[in-house]
């Protein structure tokens, strides 16, 4: 993903605000560094509440329903962590427009990780293969698989 690193300390130091413009008073560095805030602070396109009420109450519904990579009680990782991971490292600090754009294959394989609406196509297309196969005759399935094999405990 594309992270504030030494260039961007660098281009800081030589005076220069967001977006490469020279800084002039230390009001813009002020101006600048809401603007940075903002848009850290926007996630999914809307921006976040001013006064997190969800943190002061306890209640976590927004984190516990979005990242599932927190830190597990029993250390057994999500299933999708790795990929949920490459996206939000992805999109971290580049806003939602851009990351849309930008980070769409990772968000694509994150996707397809937690929802799999590609391997259940996939499972389908078997399926019906299978079917199609019995149905000429060329295949017929071990009795355990129709219901005659013996039974077990």
């Amino acid at each position: 993903g594309l992270e504030a690193g030494p260039l961007a300390a660098q281009a800081q130091n030589a005076g220069l605000g967001f977006y490469g413009s020279r800084r002039s008073t230390a009001g813009d560095r002020f101006a600048a560094s809401r603007c940075k805030r903002r848009t850290v602070s926007v996630l999914y396109g809307r921006p976040m509440p001013f006064l997190d009420v969800q943190k002061k109450l306890g209640i976590s519904l927004d984190r516990h329903f979005v990242f599932q990579s927190a830190e597990q009680p029993y250390k057994i990782p999500f299933r999708c962590h790795a990929f949920e991971k490459e996206w939000i490292e992805c999109a971290h600090g580049i806003g939602a427009t851009r990351a849309k754009k930008e980070c769409k294959i990772e968000y694509d394989d994150f996707n397809e990780c937690y929802l799999r609406f590609k391997t259940m196509r996939r499972l389908g297309e078997i399926k019906r293969q299978r079917d199609k196969l019995i149905k000429e005759g060329k295949y017929t399935p071990p009795p355990h698989h129709v219901g005659q094999g013996e039974p077990r405990p």
